[in-house]
């Protein structure tokens, strides 16, 4: 998972999918936090991509960087605790100005059963389970 993290943090920007009906939603993110040992992201409750994580959790992200790209599916998981968007919020003091802890629209995900694909154009693909 670590490295999952360390990869998407230097990618700084990834794409995550969700699916809305039939049809799929796919928008940059930047999020990325490792709490109690689970890899997160963070959304508000108002947007779109939020609603579509309700109705159905199973996602996808995508990043690439340095020749890479890395491929997650996973479920996303709500936390509704004050001290994981804390951390989330503290990891990126820019969000602040946006997003408190208690305002009802901070979501942070964490993904559960997630399968990561890293993948290059010179080796075999790797993955890695978390």
């Amino acid at each position: 998972m670590k490295e999952v993290y360390d990869f998407l943090k230097s990618c700084q920007t990834y794409y995550l999918a969700t699916v809305e009906g039939d049809e799929p939603k796919v928008r940059p993110f930047g999020t990325v936090d490792i709490f109690e040992d689970k890899l997160y992201i963070q959304t508000g409750k108002v947007k779109e991509v939020s609603k579509q994580m309700q109705a159905n959790p199973k996602i996808e992200i995508c990043a690439f960087g340095g020749g890479e790209w890395i491929r997650i599916a996973a479920t996303a998981i709500r936390d509704e605790r004050i001290e994981a968007k804390q951390h989330m919020l503290d990891e990126y003091p820019g969000l602040k100005d946006r997003y408190k802890v208690d305002d009802d629209n901070t979501e942070v995900l964490y993904l559960k059963d997630a399968v990561a694909t890293f993948y290059s154009f010179t080796t075999e693909p790797r993955v890695t389970k978390f």
